[in-house]
């Protein structure tokens, strides 16, 4: 009983050291499990994904630790894990957050521990993924089709085609440059559901698609993420990585549904917003798993004359929601209603934050004024 609770001080006063305060796999604070096999201080989460692995996982407070374990957990811990097993990770590779959905936190523990794919020893990525097959979600239904997918970073292009008659070419060709992928599993209603978005004759577009394999999923995830960083670098050859990885892709600051009204003060429709900070634009679509969106409202900055507030509806124009969020731009006014308070609130702080960011050169550059006009009829 002694030696326990001695092993159980020592075990504490290791997981407070800098390198062992976070999860090794996906950098939650205070990890209270460990991975006895491996060395590392992981969180409840990572935790599951490691027993799944059969690694030898206890935690920390409330299990019974032998001497020797705290001995081989001392000798270790994260820094000298990661140097092992984090040796050669890719720049673009996707280190998946403590938010992030199940698919690629698994997969990054996969990767590392089980298939060690980033030890230096074998050259990432084992295959040139390029092509493949993908479920896709129908552009006017809620049917998932077969469909063959085509990457090529030579080109900068991802395509796919409709049909298994392939001779008559791809049904879209898009290019990287304005290419966006992010992990939707809630949305798609597929734990491997992946949002594409993109620009077309300035309309901005997705695709819905999903791969039955976690591990092929996140390969594709990853090889559009090199594909995007090949092109980044080039696009900007004097960027560091420290400026462009954060841009190769992004998961999107809000979304959900509000009630809006047009200008002339019709009533209110409900539509399926989404805020892409990154391009400072709010988005709008009929529905959630829309194919292509109605309008955008572009987000600039508060020193421009943009701001948004809470409010009160004074008449009600059919909305069938009271929560009110105001967005004032230097043209004109829009009144967004939420159906409850906390949806307000983040929508509020959400808004807050783009216009509160200074204007990154990188939007002035690729964005002409035109992308921004606003289809106010819809």
């Amino acid at each position: 009983k002694m030696s326990n609770e001695r092993n159980k001080r020592i075990l504490l006063e290791l997981v407070k050291q800098p390198e062992n305060s976070r999860c090794a796999d996906c950098g939650a604070p205070e990890p209270d499990w460990a991975s006895y096999k491996l060395g590392v201080f992981v969180c409840l989460n990572c935790s599951g994904i490691h027993r799944s692995l059969s690694s030898r996982v206890k935690s920390i407070r409330l299990d019974f630790w032998e001497d020797d374990l705290v001995e081989f957990m001392r000798s270790n811990g994260n820094a000298s894990a990661r140097a092992v097993y984090e040796k050669a990770v890719p720049p673009y590779y996707y280190r998946p957050q403590e938010n992030d959905c199940n698919v690629l936190r698994d997969q990054w523990i996969r990767a590392k521990y089980q298939r060690t794919e980033f030890t230096g020893e074998t050259k990432y990525p084992p295959l040139a993924y390029t092509t493949g097959l993908l479920w896709k979600k129908g552009k006017e239904n809620m049917q998932f089709l077969k469909r063959k997918f085509v990457l090529s970073e030579r080109e900068f292009t991802l395509s796919y085609y409709n049909k298994e008659d392939e001779s008559k070419g791809p049904k879209a060709v898009i290019a990287i440059k304005d290419l966006n992928a992010t992990f939707q599993p809630q949305k798609i209603g597929h734990p491997h559901g992946l949002q594409l978005t993109y620009q077309d004759d300035d309309k901005t577009r997705n695709l819905y698609v999903y791969h039955d394999s976690p591990e092929e999923i996140v390969v594709w995830f990853n090889a559009i993420r090199a594909a995007r960083y090949a092109y980044l670098k080039t696009a900007y050859p004097t960027g560091s990585d420290e400026e462009l990885v954060p841009k190769i892709t992004r998961n999107y600051l809000k979304e959900g549904y509000m009630e809006k009204t047009g200008p002339l003060k019709e009533s209110f429709k409900k539509r399926w917003f989404i805020l892409d900070s990154q391009n400072r634009k709010l988005l709008y679509f009929k529905d959630q798993l829309d194919a292509e969106e109605l309008g955008v409202i572009f987000i600039g900055t508060e020193s421009n004359g943009y701001s948004v507030k809470e409010c009160v509806p004074q008449n009600t124009r059919g909305n069938k929601w009271k929560c009110g969020v105001t967005v004032q731009t230097p043209e004109r006014q829009f009144v967004f209603m939420c159906e409850q308070e906390r949806e307000q609130k983040e929508w509020l702080s959400a808004l807050r934050k783009v216009m509160s960011r200074p204007m990154s050169p990188m939007i002035l550059l690729t964005d002409s004024s035109k992308q921004f006009f606003v289809n106010l009829a819809k």
